[in-house]
């Protein structure tokens, strides 16, 4: 019953945000993103001591106000981004050196582009297929519970990406990443979170931490280039930036899946230090988290 619940809740707020006007939708979710801050949950602190890494120091009150705010825009798009028309998606979303990734698929091979959670990847899956006319495929993580893990599922196809689930599906989806890649693919991978704590150690904002091997591996094993990108929101659009390729090294298969991932952390970085309040990063990420003061709680 509960997660038929959840599954119920995630549905009204898609159907609802769609149908407010776009000031009034943007403005709501500047209020939650604003009582959640004066709250300061559980998320919230989390969200704080990620930040803190980030900024070296306690962030103040307005960086995790903007950074709830960015979150909450994120989600208000999602909402709204199946009915957004192409001429207003490319006024929503700047999309800068995607040129060679391009070039790459007009010639028929493949690109990996890695990112983090950051701004909005959503729009730039979008842009790539609806304005590029670039065929993109992506690994979704299995959400509970399943009906909105399905309803996630229909609505990044909705926007032209092709979908292999993260797992419970029925191939390997190194394989079958693969072999989009093989075909011309763009493989989006955001890569900044290690799920399943199996991945390869880096350095990260000077804290170790474990980053998927994912994208390391589909670039040497099937021999293409890897991207980074990384995106933050302006006052009316969403800005992506991509470089690389990543230099993915020679030698042990090992050594050099670690120095590709340190490499890919090393972009990321760049990008989450120049615009840390677009760091979606609400979850645990490092072992030793600097501990800032609680916030006060305000009514």
């Amino acid at each position: 019953m509960r997660e038929r619940l959840t599954e119920l809740a995630y549905l009204a707020a898609w159907r609802g945000v769609r149908l407010l006007p776009e000031p009034a939708a943007y403005a709501l979710s500047r209020t939650f993103a604003d009582r959640a801050a004066r709250k300061n949950g559980r998320a919230v602190r989390q969200l704080r001591r990620n930040l803190a890494r980030v900024v070296g120091t306690d962030p103040d009150e307005a960086l995790v106000r903007d950074a709830m705010r960015s979150y909450a825009r994120y989600w208000i798009e999602a909402f709204r981004l199946p009915s957004m028309s192409t001429a207003k998606l490319e006024r929503r979303f700047e999309m800068n050196g995607y040129e060679p990734v391009h070039e790459r698929a007009e010639r028929g091979l493949g690109s990996i582009v890695a990112l983090p959670h950051s701004g909005n990847w959503d729009f730039a899956g979008a842009w790539v297929g609806a304005v590029a006319g670039d065929p993109l495929t992506t690994v979704a993580e299995r959400l509970k519970p399943e009906g909105v893990y399905r309803r996630f599922l229909e609505y990044r196809e909705s926007l032209g990406m092709r979908i292999i689930p993260a797992s419970g599906g029925d191939r390997n989806p190194q394989a079958a990443l693969g072999e989009a890649l093989g075909a011309g693919h763009v493989v989006a991978l955001v890569a900044d979170r290690d799920l399943g704590r199996s991945g390869t150690e880096v350095k990260f904002f000077g804290e170790t931490t474990t980053f998927p091997t994912g994208p390391a591996l589909l670039a040497i094993r099937n021999r293409v280039d890897l991207f980074t990108a990384n995106i933050h929101y302006e006052a009316d659009r969403a800005v992506c930036h991509i470089t690389g390729p990543v230099d993915t090294g020679t030698g042990p298969l090992r050594e050099r899946v670690a120095a590709t991932a340190q490499r890919m952390a090393d972009a990321f970085e760049e990008g989450i230090r120049a615009h840390p309040a677009d760091w979606h990063m609400l979850q645990r990420f490092w072992s030793a988290d600097f501990e800032p003061a609680p916030a006060p709680d305000r009514a």
